[in-house]
């Protein structure tokens, strides 16, 4: 792995360097080659377009860029790319900063161990690895042997394992590669026993997990039409399907088991049942949270019929035990609950309520080992609880502190299950669970260069927003850090999708608080941390709020001082890309510098591309005049303003991300060189071979630390195809 593409590309490269010798974050860019003032930025031409939307005209001068391979827009490109390769390159510390990073990055990571038939399987990273390895084996205990090495498969490294499906048995696995970080997925079947393939290819799978029929005849999946290759980057996919591949059978020969021709932009995923008696479906309008379930008896007439056929809220098959399955819902309880529906009788005054809701969000639940493993969120940090599957306590699982926990997969006779913790300062390890004592113990534990977690705390402070409301937010730091307002400081925040920000492991956030910096994580509405209100009161006409959670939380920090404006950077990704463009333009004198990763720029275009029209779920459609309105007054791409001093920027996207399209970063970067061409830095980066999470290993390490599953035990969760 290259580590200057690390610290050049990722937040690390513009803010780590900041802070070496104590330099501000502002002086970092004055001490560069060539002062501030002599960049020069390759012309964009701006085009005359002009859209109306509710008799409201606005201009899209760089609709051109949308082509994103015209030799034009590739002309631009390579000169940005080159400018900032240039200019990064001059930054002083770069060598010692990359030594020591690479040094933090070079550990042991595992997946969490899950068993199928006879075999474990897990994945193993030496640590430099760009792509982690799959193993198995009979016993975690015992040595392992590798199953699939993907790093051997492109000479770049970024063809990557996206999921796998064993078969019952555990003697087929069925799992999907991803090239240089698409999204697009192509599905091959691997024997166990002898490591190769059968001759069994599956194309145009997207936002899929692989589930085996209980007799290993085949798997069911979800994917597209046939796409133009050419389009494949950016074409809208519609037409969501889930499929059955019979092993041994041509893909033309897959048979069409459940889409919803009436409504093209829907999601579906298909789930075979523990016991191998139902197909459990989920269908969901785009990334709303609101789904119905369907399920179809493979014993009989295979016919797939509704169980909840109204997408009034959140249902998530967990498990079953005979013909009822466990459903985890937020219908009639915000922060969620469990409910028991029998297939034969659905209608909703047959349920009953299993885990009933309590104070704590129940952010998600697994059947194994004939309990239910709930994992609760307290103020944004793991709480595991066991259950009988009546819903009787069974105890606490002991977590090693403040931090997340995630796996406890299995199947419903398994008499042990493993899990994964980590928090700011410590990776994810390892952990076995004897389910019938409830006993733990560790696994495995990896080992850093030199960094002491014990050195740093965390501390979890609340803040009021605009509005009044309380907002969480971690602050990592060295012990004993003087609040002199003087600490270089990074805040960090997304707010979107329901998604929850809780404590994760990255070896670039330690490397910073090496350095001395201070690490925020804001806890912002939109996700959910506090269930289905938090997060709809940051959605659609309501996304402003997010904004201001952000920036109550910089103003937090320099107040109560953390920091100061000076020395105050600010860091999202994606939908968390979008929360950086909308605030450094809203507040641009609150921050010293800004880095915004494969963000929605174009608020009222990103319906247009790939799988963007999922996304009007939750930001709402320019077809409604009122969400057109609030989409249009924080559209990064649309309120940049002249004569305004934003503070430097690194915009940071890639060639091959079909998620968030490359056209939002070249479109807002360019309207922001052109609004301010003498100010202060306003550079963009497009990583080659690399993808919205995937294909370089940096961009899927960099924030979340989590380590992916690879199976398909758990549902499909229509969070794969959010932003």
């Amino acid at each position: 792995m290259n580590i200057r593409q690390i610290a050049g590309s990722t937040l690390t490269g513009l803010l780590i360097l900041a802070v070496l010798d104590s330099a501000s974050l502002g002086n970092v860019f004055a001490d560069s080659a060539a002062a501030t003032r002599d960049l020069s930025y390759p012309v964009a031409r701006r085009g005359d377009q002009i859209d109306v939307y509710h008799g409201i005209k606005v201009a899209d001068p760089y609709r051109w860029m949308e082509d994103v391979d015209s030799p034009e827009t590739r002309a631009w490109v390579e000169t940005e790319a080159k400018l900032t390769s240039n200019y990064l390159a001059a930054i002083p510390g770069r060598d010692r900063i990359s030594k020591r990073l690479k040094e933090i990055w070079n550990f042991e990571r595992w997946g969490v161990p899950e068993k199928h038939g006879g075999e474990w399987f897990y994945t193993h990273n030496d640590g430099l690895q760009n792509q982690s390895v799959l193993f198995t084996t009979v016993n975690p205990e015992q040595p392992a042997r590798v199953l699939l090495d993907p790093n051997g498969l492109a000479k770049d490294g970024t063809i990557a394992l996206k999921a796998a499906g064993y078969s019952d048995n555990g003697r087929l696995m069925a799992y999907g590669l991803s090239e240089a970080g698409s999204d697009w997925e192509t599905w091959h079947v691997r024997d166990v026993a002898t490591g190769k393939d059968l001759p069994d290819e599956v194309r145009w799978a997207k936002f899929t997990t692989a589930s085996w029929r209980k007799d290993g005849t085949g798997f069911y999946f979800s994917g597209y039409p046939a796409t133009d290759a050419s389009q494949s980057l950016k074409a809208r996919n519609q037409f969501h399907t889930v499929f059955f591949h019979k092993l041994g059978t041509a893909q033309a020969q897959d048979s069409k088991v459940y889409t919803r021709t009436d409504q093209p932009d829907w999601f579906v995923g298909a789930q075979v049942t523990d016991d191998g008696r139902y197909l459990v479906i989920t269908a969901n309008h785009g990334t709303d949270v609101k789904n119905t379930l369907l399920a179809a008896d493979l014993s009989a007439d295979s016919s797939v019929k509704p169980v909840i056929g109204e997408p009034r809220a959140n249902y998530t098959f967990i498990g079953n035990i005979g013909s009822t399955l466990y459903v985890l819902t937020d219908d009639e309880a915000p922060k969620y609950r469990v409910v028991a529906i029998d297939v034969g009788h659905p209608a909703r005054e047959h349920w009953r309520t299993v885990l009933a809701e309590s104070q704590d969000t129940l952010d998600g639940a697994s059947m194994v080992g004939h309990q239910i493993i709930g994992l609760y969120m307290h103020d944004a940090h793991s709480v595991v609880r066991r259950f009988s599957p009546t819903g009787k306590p069974l105890g606490d699982v002991a977590l090693p502190g403040f931090g997340t926990a995630s796996g406890f997969s299995g199947h419903i006779d398994d008499a042990v299950t493993y899990y994964s913790y980590m928090d700011f300062t410590t990776p994810p390890s390892g952990y076995r669970l004897d389910l019938k004592t409830g006993k733990t113990a560790l696994w495995r534990a990896p080992v850093l260069s030199g960094f002491k977690s014990a050195d740093y705390e965390t501390q979890q402070v609340f803040y009021k927003s605009k509005d009044g409301t309380l907002v969480p937010m971690f602050v990592t730091a060295h012990k004993g850090t003087p609040l002199d307002g003087k600490n270089p400081t990074i805040l960090y925040g997304y707010g979107g999708f329901n998604d929850s920000l809780q404590p994760a492991f990255s070896p670039a956030v330690a490397a910073w608080l090496e350095l001395g910096g201070v690490d925020a994580v804001a806890n912002l509405r939109g996700g959910g941390e506090y269930g289905r209100a938090w997060h709809e009161a940051g959605m659609k006409t309501r996304k402003q709020n997010v904004f201001d959670d952000f920036v109550a939380g910089a103003e937090y920090l320099i107040a109560n001082r953390w920091t100061n404006r000076e020395r105050l950077a600010i860091n999202g990704a994606s939908n968390g890309g979008l929360l950086i463009g909308a605030v450094m333009e809203q507040r641009p004198e609150l921050f010293a510098a800004a880095v915004a990763q494969v963000g929605v720029m174009d608020m009222l275009r990103f319906r247009e591309f790939t799988v963007g029209k999922a996304w009007e779920a939750d930001y709402g459609s320019v077809d409604t005049e009122d969400e057109f309105k609030a989409l249009l007054a924080y559209s990064p791409y649309h309120n940049v303003r002249t004569k305004v001093d934003y503070p430097p920027t690194l915009i940071l996207t890639s060639d091959h991300d079909d998620r968030v399209f490359p056209a939002h970063s070249f479109k807002f970067a360019a309207a922001m060189q052109n609004a301010d061409p003498n100010g202060n830095p306003i550079l963009i980066r497009i990583d080659l071979r690399a993808g919205h999470g995937a294909g370089n290993r940096w961009r899927k390490e960099w924030r979340s630390g989590r380590t992916s599953t690879l199976s398909c035990s758990m549902p499909w969760d229509w969070r794969s195809s959010r932003t």
